[in-house]
């Protein structure tokens, strides 16, 4: 989920190092120092994790974890996880990334985000270690995590992948099992131009002897991260696609969606909050993952609903009033997101109030987008770093050209506010920056309350 690369929204204000002068330092301080971690050239790799958590004492080595990546799916598989782990009363601690309003939401306990001090006592002691070994950003965060969930004694971890998976932060882990959502084209820069070169990526987190749970629709795809998880020693292998039925889907404008699910373990008509057809794939792998986690995690369809219910995801088809929030930023999951709306079919007029990042594929994303969408409102998510920042003025070219209707309005707020005059049904998508401002500025509950 970007996790690698992306900054806060309101995080904008930078600086090298944490500032004591004043005394304590503050969270604003120790984001400001956090976040200018983002920048410079990326750099892959598991030697600096390895080193920054062996000198804080393998925090990672204390936890439980079931690991999860993908290009898109992964969020709310993590979501229906950790709504599923806490059900019979676990201490569950939940990571993803990245966050689309306070910082915070990176790290849940019990749904919880951790606290300020929590982040500015980890920065101050922890600077001189980072600095000293060149961590980055998302290295940093991640170590935060596991240092933080180990020190809670938390009974299981969720953890998602930041990006790609085999040199992700994250993959220092030995987990419980490993579970992959889907193969997109996504990170090409790091992570390759096929979906071939990305499935290797992402089945780089399946350990020997562990279990892999694939949840990948396309039969080429599958059977290769199958072949790959194999090669890795991963035992058993177990396929969405082999053991889950899913039948009887329907989506509920208001309710999420319900479906017929059997799995080896059972047979039930269930619901999640999660809108689109997609989520009854997500909910089946995550059931699956549960159950190759043994029988102390075992879930069966027959018994999920009550924790089904619990499941929260903000950003994802999430709906408030006329507005729908959705964080798709590439095709796949402008197309995923474009199939949910054509199911639901919101009021008229649509329009897209739409800001993508420069390094995604935003011509893509408005392709898969324009058949469902009567006004795209191109403009600037506040929140998105410069260096990232796309030109809406290429999109309205783009879209005009090809006679879809288009308008430029380069500041937020008002583009926020021109959309909602529209009076049918304001999209809101193509970043969690894009989300995350939206998020900001209306009155939407956050993940931190």
């Amino acid at each position: 989920m970007d996790g690698a690369l992306s900054t806060a929204a309101g995080s904008r204000t930078r600086r090298t190092t944490p500032s004591r002068s004043a005394g304590r330092l503050s969270y604003r301080e120790a984001l400001d120092y956090l976040f200018a971690r983002t920048t410079g050239k990326w750099k892959l790799g598991l030697e600096r994790m390895e080193a920054l958590l062996g000198r804080i004492g393998h925090p990672d080595k204390q936890l439980k974890v079931f690991h999860v990546a993908g290009t898109n799916g992964k969020g709310s598989v993590c979501a229906t996880l950790d709504a599923a782990l806490r059900a019979p009363g676990r201490k569950v601690a939940l990571y993803t990334s990245p966050h689309l309003v306070d910082f915070r939401e990176r790290f849940l306990i019990d749904g919880v985000p951790i606290t300020e001090d929590d982040v500015t006592d980890w920065i101050a002691r922890r600077t001189p270690l980072v600095e000293r070994l060149g961590a980055t950003f998302f290295e940093a965060t991640t170590a935060m995590a596991f240092e933080l969930f180990a020190r809670a004694e938390v009974d299981v971890a969720v953890i998602e992948v930041g990006l790609g998976g085999r040199l992700d932060a994250t993959n220092v882990i030995d987990p419980l099992v490993a579970g992959v959502t889907s193969i997109g084209i996504d990170h090409v820069e790091f992570l390759g131009h096929t979906h071939e070169q990305i499935a290797l990526e992402k089945a780089g987190i399946f350990k020997r002897g562990r279990p892999a749970i694939i949840g990948e629709r396309d039969p080429a795809i599958r059977a290769l991260l199958a072949r790959l998880a194999h090669k890795a020693g991963a035992d058993p292998v177990r396929l969405v696609a082999n053991e889950a039925t899913i039948t009887d889907i329907r989506l509920e404008p208001l309710d999420g969606t319900a479906f017929t699910l059997a799995l080896p373990s059972g047979t039930a008509h269930l619901r999640t909050p999660l809108a689109g057809a997609h989520q009854a794939t997500n909910t089946a792998l995550a059931l699956m993952l549960l159950d190759a986690a043994g029988p102390e995690y075992a879930l069966s369809p027959g018994r999920a609903q009550g924790a089904l219910d619990r499941v929260v995801l903000p950003g994802r088809f999430h709906r408030h009033g006329r507005f729908i929030l959705d964080v798709a930023h590439n095709p796949d999951g402008a197309a995923v997101l474009a199939d949910t709306l054509r199911a639901v079919d919101p009021p008229r007029p649509v329009t897209a109030v739409l800001s993508v990042l420069a390094d995604k594929d935003w011509r893509g994303v408005m392709d898969a987008l324009a058949p469902v969408v009567d006004l795209f409102l191109v403009t600037n998510a506040p929140s998105a770093p410069s260096a990232r920042a796309w030109l809406p003025e290429a999109a309205l070219t783009y879209a005009t050209a090809r006679d879809w209707k288009a308008e430029l309005e380069p500041d937020f707020d008002r583009a926020l506010e021109r959309g909602d005059a529209t009076g049918g049904t304001v999209l809101v998508t193509g970043s969690f920056h894009t989300v995350g401002d939206a998020l900001a500025r209306l009155p939407v509950p956050s993940a931190t309350g």
